[in-house]
């Protein structure tokens, strides 16, 4: 299975009250993270942005295991979970410098065109993207 790994230096700005990173900050490394596999598999999201093409999350889910807490360093692994005509399920792991799992989540996209937000398969847009998200997903659809 095909994973990218992104490490992330914690910010003070990132934690709460408590000393730990607020939870929506997960949802911003799982960003990182997505941004970072898909570059690492020679594309840009920036590129289908500007070709007119939108990927919005349409299901979110995480799991918080284990706190992080500033001054650590967190990795965010990513990798495509699932990939179908119209959606894609993207896996992430958050672990501690030690390998302990800090989160595990899922988000789930689309790709829509900007104009209209109706949605549009990858494989009419890029058929070598979509081909590589096929290769690589963990479980087929």
């Amino acid at each position: 299975m095909f994973t990218a790994e992104k490490q992330i230096e914690i910010r003070y700005a990132e934690t709460d009250q408590m000393g730990v990173v607020y939870h929506a900050n997960y949802v911003v490394w799982m960003e990182i993270g997505r941004t970072s596999l898909i570059q690492e598999l020679g594309f840009t999201y920036a590129g289908l942005e500007a070709e007119g093409y939108l990927s919005p999350v349409i299901d979110l889910s995480i799991q918080y295991k284990a706190a992080i807490r500033y001054g650590q360093i967190a990795t965010v692994r990513t990798w495509v979970e699932s990939h179908g005509k119209l959606r894609t399920v993207y896996g992430y792991e958050i672990l501690h410098e030690d390998g302990t799992v800090a989160a595990t989540a899922t988000s789930e996209h689309i790709l829509v065109k900007k104009d209209s937000f109706r949605p549009i398969a990858l494989s009419k847009i890029d058929p070598i993207w979509d081909a590589k998200y096929t290769e690589i997903q963990r479980v087929a659809e």
